[in-house]
């Protein structure tokens, strides 16, 4: 196992994105359980749907967005990992890719949050 990770300690720049991204995540889980008692039983996380009620989930809705971008998150390190000897753009562009899903995602729920409450 410690084979597997040993190009992400190494190399600077994959280690600080990805760490990044991991507490951008953690930041969004702690301001989602720190404001959860405020919330509404019904909250807007499917902006994308058309307007009504297929917009609105129940208030446990707004974890799904942490739920995917930990999922991306864990993906993009371990293919991260296992590509690295043979690509290193291709590493660095999947830290990258989960900083920003992470700091979009800390984006999204912190003013879905406010706009709530």
């Amino acid at each position: 196992m410690r084979k597997f990770f040993k190009y992400l300690k190494e190399d600077r720049l994959l280690l600080r994105f990805f760490i990044l991204a991991f507490i951008f995540i953690a930041i969004t889980v702690v301001y989602i359980l720190f404001n959860y008692s405020k919330l509404p039983p019904l909250l807007p996380v499917f902006n994308q749907l058309p307007w009504g009620e297929k917009r609105l989930s129940q208030t446990f809705g707004i974890f799904i967005p942490s739920i995917v971008v930990f999922a991306i998150f864990v993906f993009n390190v371990i293919a991260s990992s296992l590509s690295y000897t043979h690509s290193p753009l291709i590493s660095r562009m999947l830290a990258i890719t989960s900083f920003l899903t992470a700091l979009l995602m800390l984006l999204f729920v912190i003013r879905t949050i406010q706009l709530i409450i």
